[in-house]
Protein backbone atom coordinates (compact mmCIF):
# COMPACT_ATOMS: atom_id res chain seq x y z
CA UNK A 1 0.00 0.00 0.00
CA UNK A 2 2.92 2.00 0.45
CA UNK A 3 4.70 2.15 -2.54
CA UNK A 4 1.62 2.93 -4.58
CA UNK A 5 0.81 5.55 -2.81
CA UNK A 6 4.04 7.09 -2.88
CA UNK A 7 4.42 6.65 -6.32
CA UNK A 8 1.00 8.38 -7.28
CA UNK A 9 2.31 11.04 -4.70
CA UNK A 10 5.62 11.68 -6.55
CA UNK A 11 3.86 11.36 -10.08
CA UNK A 12 1.86 14.06 -9.18
CA UNK A 13 4.26 16.47 -7.54
CA UNK A 14 5.96 15.75 -10.95
CA UNK A 15 3.36 16.54 -13.35
CA UNK A 16 3.82 20.23 -11.62
CA UNK A 17 7.45 20.27 -12.27
CA UNK A 18 8.55 20.13 -15.63
CA UNK A 19 11.81 20.47 -14.72
CA UNK A 20 12.16 17.80 -12.65
CA UNK A 21 10.66 15.46 -15.13
CA UNK A 22 13.39 16.70 -18.07
CA UNK A 23 15.76 16.40 -15.15
CA UNK A 24 15.02 12.70 -15.03
CA UNK A 25 14.35 11.86 -18.68
CA UNK A 26 18.04 11.18 -19.18
CA UNK A 27 17.86 8.20 -16.90
CA UNK A 28 15.13 6.55 -18.34
CA UNK A 29 14.93 2.74 -17.46
CA UNK A 30 17.19 3.39 -14.39
CA UNK A 31 15.88 2.03 -11.06
CA UNK A 32 16.39 3.31 -7.87
CA UNK A 33 15.44 2.42 -4.26
CA UNK A 34 14.64 5.01 -1.48
CA UNK A 35 14.85 3.65 1.99
CA UNK A 36 14.16 4.76 5.43
CA UNK A 37 13.73 1.75 7.59
CA UNK A 38 11.28 -0.24 7.50
CA UNK A 39 10.33 1.33 4.32
CA UNK A 40 11.72 1.11 1.21
CA UNK A 41 10.16 2.23 -2.42
CA UNK A 42 11.76 0.87 -5.54
CA UNK A 43 11.27 2.85 -8.82
CA UNK A 44 12.06 3.20 -12.18
CA UNK A 45 12.28 6.05 -13.95
CA UNK A 46 9.70 6.53 -17.20
CA UNK A 47 10.93 7.43 -21.17
CA UNK A 48 8.35 10.85 -19.82
CA UNK A 49 10.48 11.83 -16.81
CA UNK A 50 7.73 9.84 -14.16
CA UNK A 51 8.50 7.01 -11.69
CA UNK A 52 6.73 3.38 -11.68
CA UNK A 53 7.28 0.31 -9.89
CA UNK A 54 10.70 -1.41 -9.92
CA UNK A 55 10.21 -4.97 -11.23
CA UNK A 56 10.38 -7.23 -8.52
CA UNK A 57 14.07 -8.81 -7.95
CA UNK A 58 15.46 -5.50 -9.90
CA UNK A 59 19.09 -4.28 -9.17
CA UNK A 60 18.62 -0.86 -8.33
CA UNK A 61 21.09 1.57 -9.57
CA UNK A 62 21.13 3.65 -6.92
CA UNK A 63 20.26 3.13 -3.29
CA UNK A 64 19.55 6.05 -0.91
CA UNK A 65 19.20 5.26 2.18
CA UNK A 66 17.71 7.53 4.88
CA UNK A 67 18.18 7.07 8.43
CA UNK A 68 15.86 5.48 10.58
CA UNK A 69 15.75 9.01 12.98
CA UNK A 70 14.97 11.26 9.65
CA UNK A 71 11.76 12.61 11.23
CA UNK A 72 13.65 13.68 13.71
CA UNK A 73 15.99 14.94 11.79
CA UNK A 74 13.95 17.05 9.49
CA UNK A 75 13.26 19.43 12.74
CA UNK A 76 16.88 20.54 12.67
CA UNK A 77 16.13 21.23 8.70
CA UNK A 78 16.52 19.17 5.64
CA UNK A 79 20.61 19.76 5.75
CA UNK A 80 20.77 17.23 8.77
CA UNK A 81 18.53 14.19 6.95
CA UNK A 82 20.99 15.09 3.94
CA UNK A 83 24.21 14.63 5.99
CA UNK A 84 23.18 11.39 7.46
CA UNK A 85 21.70 9.86 3.82
CA UNK A 86 23.71 6.96 2.96
CA UNK A 87 24.33 6.88 -1.04
CA UNK A 88 25.15 3.84 -2.91
CA UNK A 89 25.56 3.35 -6.36
CA UNK A 90 25.65 5.90 -9.42
CA UNK A 91 26.78 8.83 -8.31
CA UNK A 92 25.53 11.30 -11.11
CA UNK A 93 21.96 9.49 -10.76
CA UNK A 94 22.01 10.07 -7.49
CA UNK A 95 23.06 13.55 -7.55
CA UNK A 96 19.74 14.40 -10.25
CA UNK A 97 17.65 11.90 -8.06
CA UNK A 98 18.66 14.20 -4.93
CA UNK A 99 18.15 17.20 -6.79
CA UNK A 100 14.67 16.75 -7.76
CA UNK A 101 13.48 15.44 -4.51
CA UNK A 102 15.06 18.43 -2.72
CA UNK A 103 13.19 20.78 -4.87
CA UNK A 104 9.89 19.46 -5.59
CA UNK A 105 7.30 21.04 -3.96
CA UNK A 106 3.54 20.67 -4.10
CA UNK A 107 1.31 23.65 -5.66
CA UNK A 108 -1.77 23.06 -3.34
CA UNK A 109 -2.86 26.15 -4.65
CA UNK A 110 -3.25 24.68 -8.07
CA UNK A 111 -4.93 21.53 -6.91
CA UNK A 112 -7.61 23.35 -4.66
CA UNK A 113 -8.25 25.70 -7.42
CA UNK A 114 -9.51 22.77 -9.71
CA UNK A 115 -11.79 22.17 -6.53
CA UNK A 116 -13.57 25.73 -5.48
CA UNK A 117 -11.78 27.76 -7.79
CA UNK A 118 -8.77 30.00 -8.17
CA UNK A 119 -10.00 33.31 -5.87
CA UNK A 120 -10.99 30.88 -2.96
CA UNK A 121 -8.09 28.70 -3.13
CA UNK A 122 -6.07 31.59 -3.11
CA UNK A 123 -7.27 32.71 -0.19
CA UNK A 124 -7.75 29.52 1.38
CA UNK A 125 -3.67 29.33 0.77
CA UNK A 126 -3.57 32.67 1.99
CA UNK A 127 -5.18 32.10 5.54
CA UNK A 128 -3.56 28.89 5.85
CA UNK A 129 0.52 30.18 5.18
CA UNK A 130 -0.95 33.16 7.65
CA UNK A 131 -2.33 30.47 10.52
CA UNK A 132 1.22 28.48 9.89
CA UNK A 133 3.40 31.46 10.45
CA UNK A 134 1.36 32.02 13.71
CA UNK A 135 1.34 28.16 14.75
CA UNK A 136 5.05 28.99 14.35
CA UNK A 137 5.37 32.10 16.20
CA UNK A 138 3.16 30.75 18.94
CA UNK A 139 5.99 27.84 18.94
CA UNK A 140 9.03 30.34 19.32
CA UNK A 141 7.68 32.14 21.44
CA UNK A 142 6.73 29.33 24.15
CA UNK A 143 10.56 28.09 23.55
CA UNK A 144 11.61 31.20 24.66
CA UNK A 145 9.40 31.59 27.51
CA UNK A 146 10.29 28.01 28.81
CA UNK A 147 13.59 28.79 28.32
CA UNK A 148 13.50 32.24 30.13
CA UNK A 149 11.69 30.47 32.99
CA UNK A 150 14.44 27.49 33.01
CA UNK A 151 17.27 30.25 33.54
CA UNK A 152 15.31 33.24 35.38
CA UNK A 153 12.48 32.45 37.05
CA UNK A 154 13.90 28.38 38.35
CA UNK A 155 17.14 28.62 37.16
CA UNK A 156 17.45 24.71 36.96
CA UNK A 157 20.23 26.02 34.11
CA UNK A 158 22.98 28.93 34.88
CA UNK A 159 23.34 31.61 32.26
CA UNK A 160 26.63 32.13 30.82
CA UNK A 161 27.20 35.72 32.24
CA UNK A 162 26.52 34.16 35.53
CA UNK A 163 29.16 30.92 34.96
CA UNK A 164 31.75 33.62 34.12
CA UNK A 165 30.81 35.61 37.40
CA UNK A 166 31.48 32.20 39.35
CA UNK A 167 35.06 31.13 36.96
CA UNK A 168 36.09 34.69 37.82
CA UNK A 169 35.23 34.59 41.15
CA UNK A 170 36.78 30.77 41.91
CA UNK A 171 40.50 32.38 40.25
CA UNK A 172 40.12 35.30 43.10
CA UNK A 173 39.14 33.43 46.10
CA UNK A 174 42.24 30.53 44.68
CA UNK A 175 44.65 33.84 44.53
CA UNK A 176 43.59 34.81 48.20
CA UNK A 177 44.10 31.25 49.39
CA UNK A 178 47.61 30.94 47.76
CA UNK A 179 48.70 34.35 49.47
CA UNK A 180 47.21 33.42 52.83
CA UNK A 181 49.36 30.11 52.57
CA UNK A 182 52.21 31.78 51.87
CA UNK A 183 52.09 34.08 54.83
CA UNK A 184 51.53 31.32 56.87
CA UNK A 185 54.17 29.42 55.87
CA UNK A 186 56.02 32.84 56.57
CA UNK A 187 54.98 32.82 60.15
CA UNK A 188 55.91 29.18 61.03
CA UNK A 189 59.54 29.87 60.04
Amino acid sequence: MFSPLSLGALNHLLGQADWARARLIPFAGRRARLAMPPFQLDLAIRDDGYVEAAAAGDVPDVTMTLPADAPLRALQGQEQIIAAARVEGNAHLATELSFVLRNLRWDAEEDLSRAVGDIAAHRIMRTAAAFAGWQKQAARNLAENVAEYVSEENPLIARPPDLVAFATEVGELRDKLLQLEKRIDKLSL
